[in-house]
Formats: C-alpha cells, sequence, structure tokens
C-alpha cells in the first residue's frame, strides 16, 4: 500500500473532523496512518483513534462491518448479531455505526441499550441464539485506542479460521463505496435494530452468582471493600452481584465512579498497573478497608490489593490464580462437589506451579496459547463432549478468571465475586491471603513470574519486533548463566494448538529453574517476555530474574 495516494483518497472522500485531522498531519503522521490497513485477527480490530486506515474510524469500523456481514450471510441463512460498547471515546459511535452496516444487510441486531461489559455480549450472544457478537472496546489499552472484537455463535471470540475467512470478506470492501447502511431511527421501526431483553442481564447475573463454592460454609460479609470501576463498565454489575450476595460494605472510588473514556485518573487504565490502582489505594487508607477491588474498562480483567502489615499489598494475576485455583479445588473436595473428570485450563505464559497445584487435587491441565479465547474453545469442546461440569476454572497471567462456563471469555465480574468470597472465607479463619499464598509456595516451591514489554512503534518497529523473533526462532543456548534444556516452538503449531509465533524456553540451573517465553503482542505494536523462575526462596529466585532479564534486554537491543 502506497501511503500518499491512500492519503489522497482519504482526503477526497472524507469531511468536518476526519478531514480536519488528515489536513494536520506531518509527513510522518501520514505514513504511519496509511501504510497499512488495521490488522485484523481473532481479536478483532484494535488500534488508534483517528484518520487513516491504519486507525479506529467510522470508515475502518464500517468495513470490517460489511465484511463481518458478508460472511454471515454465506454462512448462516438468518444471520443476527449481539452488539455491545463500553466507556472508550466513540465506542457508542462505532456500535451505531455497526448497528447501521448490519441492519442494512439484513442482519437482525441486539443491542443493549446501555454499555456494559465483554462478558455479558458473550452471554448474550449464547443466550440469543445469535450467530455473532460485536463488542467496541480495546480492553485496558490507553484512551487513545479503540477496538472491535468480534465472537462466534459460542459467545468465544473467534477462531484463526474464521478470522481469515472474514478477513478475506473485508479485503474485498471498498472502503468508501463499498459498505451499505441503514438509518438507526428506520431499522428499529422495521424491528432489526432490537434491545436485549433486561432479563438476559439478570440472568448472567445469576449465573455468576452461582459460581459460589461455600457450599453453606459461614463467612463474614461485612468486609470492607473499595471498588473501582476505572470509568469503565463494571459498576452496575460488580456492585449487583456483590451486594445481592451481601456484601454490604463497599465503597466505589468516585472519581472512577462514572464512564468516561478520557479516563482522567488513570491513563492507562490497566489493574495490573500500580499507576491505576494509586486512587483505589488511596481510598482503602483513608477507610481502613479489607479488600480493593478494580475492573479495567471492559471489565473481563479484575486486579486486587489486601491489608499486609500496616500497608496494602497488590497480587498479581497469577497470585489471584493460584489463590483462586487452591480455593476452588479444595472446597470441592471438602465438600465433595469435584467432577469425576475435573478439568484445569491456563495459557502458556501462566505460572508452572498452577499446574502442580492441579495435580495435588487430582485435576487435569490443559495449556493453551494466550488468549482467553483459547480457554472458551476448550470449554466448548468439553461441552460438545457432554462434559461442560468438568471445567472448574480457567486463568491467565494478565489477570483475567473465569469459573463457570455460562460465557466464554474472562468475566471481571465473577472474578470480583469469586475473589471476594475467597478473601471473606479466609479472613473469617484469621488467614490473610498473603499468608494463604505463602502457604502455597512452603507447599509446591517459591516461584516468581514477571511480565516485560517492549515497544516498537511505526513500520520500522514492526520490521524490528520481526527480525527479533526471527533470531528467537533459531535457538537460545543459555540464559541467566543457565542452561536451555528445553524449546517449545508454536509457529509450526504445537501439540494440537493453532500455529502461532511464540516461543518457551525452559531453563535448569540447578537450584533455579523455569522457563522464558517471548511473544510479540496481538493487539499493540510490543514484544513481551515472560520470565517464570522456581527457587528455594524469594531472593534467590529474584536474582536469577534480574539474570535473566538482562540476557534478554541485550538480545532485543
Amino acid at each position: 500500500m502506497h501511503y500518499r495516494a491512500e492519503y489522497e483518497k482519504w482526503l477526497s472522500h472524507t469531511s468536518g473532523e476526519l478531514q480536519a485531522e488528515l489536513k494536520a498531519m506531518s509527513e510522518t503522521e501520514k505514513e504511519d496512518a496509511f501504510y497499512r490497513n488495521l490488522a485484523f485477527g481473532t481479536g478483532g480490530l484494535r488500534g488508534i483513534i483517528g484518520a487513516g486506515t491504519n486507525r479506529m474510524n467510522v470508515f475502518t469500523v464500517a468495513r470490517a462491518s460489511q465484511g463481518l456481514a458478508d460472511y454471515l450471510l454465506k454462512h448462516d441463512p438468518a444471520p443476527s448479531v449481539v452488539i455491545g460498547f463500553d466507556s472508550r471515546l466513540k465506542s457508542n459511535v462505532f456500535a451505531e455505526e455497526a448497528s447501521a452496516v448490519f441492519a442494512a444487510n439484513g442482519i437482525r441486531v441486539w443491542a443493549w441499550d446501555r454499555l456494559l461489559p465483554v462478558p455479558t455480549l458473550s452471554y448474550a450472544v449464547r443466550a440469543l441464539h445469535a450467530s455473532a457478537g460485536v463488542m467496541i472496546t480495546a480492553s485496558h489499552n490507553p484512551s487513545r485506542y479503540n477496538g472491535y472484537k468480534v465472537y462466534g455463535a459460542d459467545g468465544c471470540q473467534i477462531t484463526t479460521e474464521a478470522a481469515a475467512e472474514i478477513l478475506a470478506e473485508i479485503e474485498k470492501v471498498d472502503l468508501f463505496s463499498g459498505v451499505k447502511r441503514m438509518e438507526r431511527r428506520d431499522a428499529e421501526r422495521r424491528k432489526i435494530i432490537r434491545f436485549i431483553p433486561e432479563e438476559v442481564l439478570s440472568a448472567f447475573i445469576k449465573e455468576v452468582k452461582g459460581q459460589s463454592v461455600l457450599f453453606g460454609d459461614e463467612i463474614d460479609r461485612d468486609v470492607a471493600i473499595v471498588y473501582s470501576p476505572l470509568n469503565g463498565t463494571g459498576l452496575e454489575p460488580v456492585t449487583r452481584v456483590l451486594t445481592e450476595s451481601g456484601f454490604s460494605n463497599i465503597t466505589v472510588v468516585e472519581e472512577q465512579r462514572n464512564p468516561d473514556g478520557n479516563f482522567p485518573t488513570c491513563p492507562y487504565p490497566n489493574p495490573e498497573i500500580r499507576e491505576a490502582m494509586e486512587l483505589g489505594l488511596r481510598y482503602c487508607k483513608r477507610t481502613g478497608a479489607d479488600l480493593l477491588l478494580a475492573t479495567d474498562p471492559d471489565c473481563d480483567r479484575c486486579g486486587i490489593a489486601v491489608r499486609d502489615g500496616e500497608d496494602y499489598r497488590l497480587l498479581t494475576g497469577n497470585e489471584v490464580g493460584l489463590l483462586l485455583l487452591d480455593f476452588i479445588c479444595s472446597q470441592r473436595r471438602k465438600h465433595g462437589r469435584m467432577p469425576e473428570r475435573p478439568v484445569f485450563v491456563k495459557t502458556v505464559v501462566t505460572m508452572d506451579l498452577a499446574e502442580k497445584i492441579a495435580e495435588h487435587y487430582g485435576v487435569e491441565t490443559v495449556n493453551v496459547l494466550t488468549g482467553f479465547k483459547f480457554i472458551g474453545e476448550v470449554i466448548g469442546r468439553l461441552e460438545a463432549a457432554g462434559r461442560e461440569k468438568d471445567y472448574i476454572c480457567g486463568f491467565e497471567e494478565s489477570y483475567g478468571y473465569l469459573t463457570g462456563a455460562y460465557v466464554r471469555d474472562k468475566d471481571g465480574v465473577d472474578a470480583a465475586f469469586m475473589i471476594s468470597e475467597m478473601f471473606a472465607y479466609y479472613r473469617t479463619r484469621g488467614v490473610s491471603l498473603p499468608e494463604k499464598l505463602e502457604e502455597l509456595y512452603r507447599s509446591y516451591g517459591y516461584c516468581r513470574n514477571t511480565l516485560h514489554s517492549y515497544e516498537f512503534p511505526g513500520s520500522s518497529g514492526m520490521e524490528k519486533m520481526q527480525a527479533i523473533m526471527q533470531a528467537f526462532h533459531g535457538g537460545l543456548e543459555a540464559v541467566g548463566g543457565m542452561s536451555v534444556v528445553k524449546t517449545e516452538d508454536y509457529l509450526p503449531g504445537l501439540n494440537g494448538l493453532p500455529t502461532s509465533d511464540v516461543l518457551k524456553f525452559f531453563f535448569d540451573g540447578g537450584e533455579e529453574r523455569g522457563s522464558v517465553v517471548v511473544r510479540p503482542s496481538g493487539t499493540e505494536p510490543k514484544l513481551k517476555t515472560y520470565i517464570s523462575v522456581t527457587a528455594a526462596d524469594r531472593p534467590a529466585a529474584e536474582a536469577a530474574e534480574s539474570r535473566i532479564r538482562v540476557d534478554l534486554e541485550k538480545l532485543l537491543a
């Protein structure tokens, strides 16, 4: 694609805000906005909001919607789509645009009458027997991003095969002349666009509450909880689930209560990052709260902090996942509620220690590629085999959890509820979550997991990322002074998983051992490394992790 030709084409076909932005662009900005089409894959679209083929705007959203419509019409004689949106800038505008395109193609649209989380969309697709779902969201990215997630009829993000087919249809569509549109008012009058019944949300809430593993055990539900939706979609469903379950001592972070795509108090609204949690931590210190919960803008992730002595400790996604897995397994075993063939699912970059916990309880571990859609696919296969109830939980290190098969994506509402019950259960018995975590480490070995991201912006950055990955595919003999004893390369496909540009190196230094995963981000111009070290104690693990990180950064330079 020659960026200058595309730029001129856009200049002649746009007006208003987009044209003003085009005219103000520098040559470098023009190249970055037009050197390629915004990538479409299993995660749909995601990019910076603005003018250009490599940006999120009404034209790129409309083109993707037309391509998806053409795909659906080839596979379904009477297709329907569920559309949801979050609090991001232009999310409602992009949702309206997508609805207008689907309606013009004769595809029935089910839409929420307000913004709601990703998991409610996944649930609604299945509940309404829709052909597909579209969620307008960029999850936890900074405010200048937005995205377009596509879900299949199973409520799971689309497969690699479906994404390739949809992309082929999108590429046939001329951005300016090949898209059909219908006025919203006309589509609603003709009942092509309808609002999702409120009973669907109530049914979702009921399913979340049904994930409890207390089975009659008493807990103190008066624990003081501070909750932040980080100016996103979580406020209504999270507080509703908690209050309906008896948790009444909840303080909401007021500055982050209402939807606001500018995210004024947390420019990077990701509960994995301490800065996003700082305001909630200040609330905890002021109110003396016991537990801090925060969900990202589309409420599929949940981060937490707990009182630890005189201060508060942020727990990582891996740590929370280990605690939840052990809590669910121990409660199911205690009350005789463990399935005969229980299954736990994790991603390959998630802490390997989880497998030891699962093994202790006789639970099978299934490892999948990065991305919760692969966990959702495992649930789907279990359901097809009549084993849906064998799935007891799944998690990924990036704060994504799901404890039931009612949806096929990670669920921050479920996570907030299950974490609250787990926290209250242990607190009632005089145990803090940090103490419980140390108990797990004593039983299974201390493990340190870290994630490091490295940005490579622009077209030159993409080329550099590809060159770095190519070098890693050439092999790695040692890292951090320890020998690499095994390499798993997922690019050609491995263990029955789809092909993916992911490498996992296993190292052994005697007393310290573990793994390193290297992969490019599927949604941002970043390369990510995941380091997992098992050692005798924390200082030894931290020292080994530091040596490994230094070696990796030399290779990335």
